[in-house]
């Protein structure tokens, strides 16, 4: 634990942090999305973006977690297939300043018997970025794909898979609890703006 937290990039981190914030400033949506475990956490990280970031007087912050409806789900693998599971989501709910943020141990590299890897989360990356939104990763070993890909990728530099998976969700309740903070200052710091004026 201690060699991750020693080599984490730490700006990428802060720029993620902020990326989020301006996307709550703008009255944005966090899209969330991952396979296998990193689905879990998607989901996870979803209702602590939700519901740890609620400040009474201040807008709410909107995170949707794409891994959820699972009937859905098999119907866009069934007709559409897996690789477009969450861009097809994404074609129905995703409005420009929004955020897609795609959790992935290797990042999109590698593959196996059903072919390359997490191309879904590639695609709905990519989606966001040319729809005027800002993609942010989530990745483990050396970022993968989506190191290329994203418009801010926190990576896990760890060769393991638990060890990546577990730091996750590390980085999610920090991501969620450093977010929650800057939007109950912004808050002071408007209450305080007021009251000079």
């Amino acid at each position: 634990m201690q060699e991750i937290v020693a080599r984490l990039d730490r700006n990428s981190l802060d720029r993620a942090i902020e990326s989020l914030f301006a996307a709550w400033q703008r009255g944005g949506t966090i899209f969330l999305c991952g396979n296998g475990g990193s689905a879990s956490t998607a989901q996870h990280m979803a209702c602590d973006l939700f519901k740890c970031t609620i400040t009474p007087g201040q807008p709410r912050l909107r995170a949707v977690s794409l891994v959820d409806n699972v009937p859905l789900m098999s119907a866009l693998t069934n007709d559409e297939g897996w690789d477009k599971v969450y861009e097809e989501q994404l074609k129905t709910l995703f409005h420009p300043g929004d955020v897609v943020l795609a959790i992935s141990v290797h990042g999109g590299n590698g593959k196996d018997q059903a072919g390359l890897w997490s191309q879904n989360l590639l695609r709905a990356l990519r989606y966001a970025q040319d729809n005027s939104g800002t993609a942010i990763g989530f990745s483990g070993f050396d970022g993968g794909a989506m190191l290329d890909i994203c418009d801010v990728c926190v990576v896990v530099p760890y060769n393991t898979t638990p060890h990546v998976e577990a730091f996750h969700v590390v980085l999610h309740h920090l991501v969620t609890f450093c977010l929650a903070e800057k939007i109950r200052a912004h808050k002071r710091v408007a209450h305080a703006a007021s009251s000079i004026s």
